[in-house]
């Protein structure tokens, strides 16, 4: 009795009783109420979401089994590395095929003219082409079984990844030629890769090709062009006994089989050919795609150099899936209305254009007001993906950043920087910035491209990600800079179906990078961070001793200086002989007028790279932020000179990749080197 007492007090109120109390309240009431719960369910259903992570953030990579401190990627179920992602996508060639079938015949490759809008050859088209200048590559007498390597000297532009294809079709192995080698370079890996046919864009290619066999017996017999070229060449092309042909006028390789032979621009010595076999990228580029989760409806722009891996490897990605891919009119200063008329969806840089990113951005905040408004829509946007979510249509995307995702297209929804170190504090604003997916990755061409990257929904800066699931990485001692891998540091070493096969024809140099049980030695040095993430620390191979005793790592010294908003490059000097280090710094032509304003001096840049103020402050600021890096006494330079030119490939300073060469910047600035060290001593 009691039980059904209780059950009628709390019984459900009737309809009628509901109609009753709700007429007894305000009109405005009811119409508040009723936009109340509209807002709600609005908020509800358009609140930003945070990616979901394809793994715990807090432990991204685990330990294998072995006793060797190895640690490998969790997206794994087991210990077997990535070898492919798809079944039928196991070579480079099948990688094509695949993205023929499923985009339908849809666009896949695409240029431009200035002023004009893309142009798209559909996936057949391409299939046609590559079918038919692989034919005929046979015809000259090339084969999987001889005379293989087919040299490929262009930029980006859809008939290198046609020529290549070709390649692939037939099973004969491309050797990409570097825009920047110089003859030296390019004759001697004609040489090397005794190398038969060179597929050239523009003739005065060619010519630096029979500039090469003029110098001594060559093994190129036929030229290839892709543009028109005139009877003279011809006529000088035939007094060395080669054959020019226009561009215009078999059996599938096995994963095991050699695809690239891929020339690094060493800093010392001559380039090494590191022959990558089609298993070799197609495991880079599956655990690529595990991580990115591309589309048929992404659209790549091509301007990073084809002839590096990092760049064929995100090609790779787009052709599995039958997306497009379009290629920049071939002059980087153009490369911003290529982006505008493209809209691509995925954008892989470098961090020298994401320095003048952020550069530009803070440029034009160029009042206080500005500069409040900016940092404080980057604190919100920041607070955003600290808790995962990536995204563009919020109010200060819309007020603040509108204009820099603009100029880049307006759709790109994953970016992808490797080659270099990235500032922790450039990454975070751009990722917060652009509002997209952005991914910083770390490796080298002799695994392939990568060996770790971010994973998605940490967006937090200063470090590379875990182990790809292509691969295991481990960290060996190096006890003369006090790095001990029972410390979770040590030099990075790589194992797993990326790894290359060696370098051609240099069984010496293949036993240095490779030891006798597998793993690549990078001469990077990593440490392990808590959440299994690897953060890149200092450089093995350039490292030496000063005349204390002291081990220096002048890389890591320089991208510690390289925060220092006016400078632009920095080369630290020291050697055996010497106590102390010194640094030649190129300072930033577009930012230094400013800052010096800031501090009072004004003059020309020339004007301003001679003023021993100036000199002066960048010293004190890069010591700080040594200091506040944690550099010990004899890791800060003592002295500085300021350059006004920059170092470039073009007069010899850096390799084709940017890296410095770091013999010829000693030679080239032997006498300011001198000169500080005479003003230290006095």
């Amino acid at each position: 009795m009691q039980a059904q007492e209780v059950l009628r007090q709390l019984r459900i109120p009737e309809l009628d009783d509901v109609r009753q109390y709700v007429r007894g309240f305000p009109t405005n009431a009811l119409m508040g109420m009723g936009a109340f719960a509209a807002i709600t369910t609005y908020w509800f259903a358009t609140r930003p979401k945070a990616l979901k992570p394809p793994c715990d953030l807090g432990m991204q990579s685990v330990e294998m089994p072995g006793g060797e401190r190895a640690r490998r990627s969790v997206l794994n179920d087991s210990d077997e590395h990535m070898t492919h992602y798809y079944n039928d996508a196991r070579t480079i060639y099948e990688v094509f095929q695949r993205g023929l079938r499923v985009s339908n015949n849809g666009p896949c490759l695409g240029s431009r003219k200035p002023n004009q809008p893309y142009e798209w050859q559909t996936y057949q088209e391409v299939s046609d082409r590559a079918e038919n200048l692989g034919s005929a590559l046979l015809n000259k007498g090339h084969s999987h079984t001889g005379d293989k390597f087919i040299g490929i000297f262009s930029q980006n532009r859809p008939e290198w990844t046609i020529s290549e294809l070709a390649c692939y079709t037939y099973s004969l192995v491309a050797v990409p030629l570097y825009d920047t080698l110089g003859t030296e370079a390019i004759g001697y890996i004609i040489d090397r890769a005794t190398i038969a046919t060179v597929i050239c864009d523009v003739p005065e290619k060619a010519r630096m090709i029979l500039d090469c066999v003029g110098e001594k017996g060559r093994t190129v017999k036929t030229i290839v062009l892709m543009e028109e070229f005139d009877s003279d060449l011809v006529t000088r092309a035939k007094e060395s006994g080669i054959e020019i042909l226009s561009l215009q006028e078999f059996e599938p390789p096995k994963p095991e089989d050699l695809a690239l032979i891929c020339f690094t621009s060493g800093t010392t010595g001559n380039p090494k050919g590191a022959m990558l076999t089609h298993g070799n990228v197609i495991c880079n580029t599956a655990a690529f795609i595990k991580i990115t989760q591309p589309s048929t409806k992404d659209v790549l722009i091509s301007f990073l150099p084809l002839a590096h891996m990092f760049e064929r490897v995100v090609e790779g990605v787009i052709l599995i899936h039958g997306a497009r891919i379009g290629y920049f009119q071939g002059d980087i200063k153009l490369l911003m209305d290529d982006l505008k008329m493209l809209q691509p969806t995925v954008f892989p840089v470098v961090p020298r254009l994401l320095n003048r990113m952020f550069d530009k951005v803070f440029g034009q905040a160029n009042t206080p007001l500005k500069r409040w408004l900016l940092d404080f829509a980057f604190r919100r946007k920041e607070a955003e993906l600290k808790s995962g979510v990536v995204r563009k249509d919020s109010m200060w995307d819309k007020l603040i950043f509108k204009k820099v995702q603009a100029s880049l297209g307006g759709r790109v929804r994953l970016m992808i920087t490797g080659a270099a170190p990235v500032s922790p504090t450039i990454l975070t604003f751009l990722r917060a910035a652009l509002g997209c997916q952005f991914y910083e990755g770390y490796g080298q061409t002799e695994c392939t491209a990568g060996c770790s990257m971010s994973m998605p929904g940490d967006w937090t800066a200063g470090h590379v990600g875990p182990p790809l699931p292509c691969n295991a990485i481990k960290l060996v001692d190096v006890a003369e800079m006090n790095y001990l891998a029972a410390n979770g540091e040590g030099e990075v070493c790589v194992k797993g179906p990326n790894v290359f096969q060696g370098y051609l024809k240099d069984p010496e140099k293949t036993a240095e990078a490779i030891d006798k049980d597998g793993w690549l030695h990078t001469g990077d040095i990593g440490k392990w961070l808590p959440n299994g993430t690897l953060k890149i620390v200092d450089r093995k191979k350039h490292i030496f001793k000063l005349a204390q005793g002291e081990y220096i790592a002048p890389e890591k010294i320089e991208t510690v200086y390289n925060r220092s908003d006016p400078v632009a490059q920095i080369f630290v000097h020291g050697d055996s002989l010497q106590a102390c280090l010194v640094g030649i710094v190129v300072p930033d032509p577009d930012f230094l007028p400013i800052w010096a304003k800031k501090k009072g001096i004004e003059g020309s840049y020339s004007e301003l790279c001679n003023n021993k103020d100036v000199k002066k402050a960048i010293l004190e600021d890069i010591l700080n932020l040594g200091k506040q890096a944690g550099l010990k006494s004899f890791e800060q330079v003592r002295d500085i000179v300021l350059h006004p030119e920059m170092f470039s490939v073009q007069n010899g300073l850096l390799t084709p990749t940017l890296k410095a060469k770091r013999a010829e910047l000693r030679s080239h600035f032997r006498e300011q080197i001198d000169e500080l060290y005479a003003g230290i001593k006095v």
